[in-house]
């Protein structure tokens, strides 16, 4: 846990929390966008376990002052964007959730049905598809909320709500606002959420969170966003930036005009503008999965990144890819190994870095301008060798921005969501 400047002692603080692949973080944040302090912390058990996040919630944000906490006016959180599960309406979960990285090609035929053809809840990928998995398999009433949904569920002690870029792979059409295609329609209909915009103050949080978190009575709970839309609004891009999120998967983000259509990717309303992206399986999870934290930054220190490895590799975690290929059937390429560990990981980061280019290539495709910059957050902004071999193959500068804090992103936006001047990302709609 790190503090800052924690202001004045009666000043009101937002409170903002990042679900990530791997662990959740937390931030409090003052008015003027001062960090107060943050924390982070693993989840303590399986990720596909409801009730581990809600743990790792309460764990993450006890071990922030409890001084600070009794001054938190608002929270607001953000979670991993496809990872859904069925609960009760009284937010019991039914089953294990379904994690953002599975594909269900058994379902893919019908969802597409559901829905227009090359949306992002089209494809086997896509949340849709988890979802009629669940209902195939959980019997009797059920509600179906992605992660940070249902977190907020339990803030408020009522599972109403979804935000509309945790939904959008469920079949939210953000432009329209309304469900898509046939969805409405549906027998399991009254299972999805009421969707309202990111930055909605939803009401004061309940008694039993309240409690468990060391929050006041008085705090509002506003709705977030996805993990890459939060992380990516930290870099503080330009309208020609793009964003690349290197943790435990790759996730590609730029400004656009209006909302983007295409299997894998998404669309995230940001005040006037739209947020425009795709994330890949591929990431330094995989990495993990051969080197230590210490190791990694030990052997790139002996990489020359002039010199090509040699090697093509597909680092994929498993079977499936979202983006920049759509396809549930993709196998990663993980050798042959040489005998140097550092040749090794470099061809794993030659493997990331060209997922990377084909990511922006494939935005490309879709109308969008090529990105002038490219600004680097996550675990991976820390390595200097990954970015001199991505400025290497993407032909563009590349900046590291390790420091850009989701959780701060989703603090602030609690602020300015009950009062605080917005910035152009975050301008305030109104209560529901």
């Amino acid at each position: 846990m790190s503090a800052g400047v924690p202001g004045h002692p009666d000043q009101p603080l937002g409170l903002g929390v990042d679900l990530g692949s791997s662990g959740v973080r937390a931030a409090l944040v003052a008015s003027d966008g001062t960090v107060a302090a943050q924390a982070r912390r693993p989840y303590p058990g399986d990720f596909h376990d409801p009730e581990v996040w809600r743990q790792a919630l309460c764990t993450v944000v006890s071990d922030l002052p409890a001084a600070l906490r009794c001054r938190v006016a608002a929270i607001s959180l953000d979670g991993t964007s496809g990872t859904l599960l069925a609960c009760g309406h009284d937010g019991q979960p039914l089953a294990p959730a379904l994690a953002y990285n599975l594909a269900c090609p058994e379902q893919a035929a019908v969802a597409a049905a559901l829905v227009p053809e090359g949306g992002p809840a089209a494809s086997a990928g896509g949340s849709l598809a988890r979802a009629l998995r669940l209902l195939a398999s959980v019997r009797g009433p059920l509600q179906l909320r992605h992660q940070a949904d249902w977190l907020m569920g339990w803030l408020l002690a009522d599972w109403r709500w979804g935000e509309e870029g945790n939904n959008q792979r469920l079949g939210w059409e953000s432009l329209q606002r309304r469900w898509a295609g046939a969805m409405a329609y549906q027998s399991w209909a009254d299972a999805l959420p009421l969707v309202v915009p990111s930055g909605t103050v939803l009401g004061l949080i309940a008694a039993t969170p309240a409690a468990a978190l060391g929050l006041p009575a008085g705090a509002q709970v506003v709705s977030g966003t996805t993990d890459g839309t939060a992380t990516a609004l930290a870099a503080d891009p330009g309208p020609d930036d793009g964003v690349t999120i290197l943790g435990s998967t790759t996730v590609l983000k730029q400004w656009a005009d209006g909302p983007c259509s295409g299997p894998g990717i998404s669309s995230h309303r940001v005040g006037d503008r739209w947020l425009v992206g795709g994330a890949s399986n591929g990431g330094a999870g995989v990495l993990l999965r051969f080197f230590g934290i210490e190791q990694l930054d030990e052997l790139s220190r002996s990489i020359d990144w002039r010199r090509p490895s040699g090697l093509q590799l597909r680092p994929l975690p498993g079977r499936g890819e979202r983006f920049p290929i759509d396809d549930p059937t993709l196998e990663p390429v993980l050798g042959p190994r040489p005998v140097s560990d550092a040749l090794y990981l470099q061809a794993l980061l030659e493997g990331l870095t060209t997922l990377e280019r084909q990511g922006w290539a494939q935005l490309r495709t879709l109308g969008l301008a090529p990105p002038r910059r490219i600004l680097t957050v996550g675990g991976g902004a820390r390595n200097p060798v990954w970015r001199r071999l991505r400025e290497q193959a993407l032909g563009i500068p590349v900046r590291n921005r390790p420091e850009a804090s989701a959780a701060a992103a989703m603090g602030r936006l609690a602020m300015q969501a009950i009062g605080g001047q917005p910035p152009d990302w975050a301008r305030t709609p109104p209560s529901p």
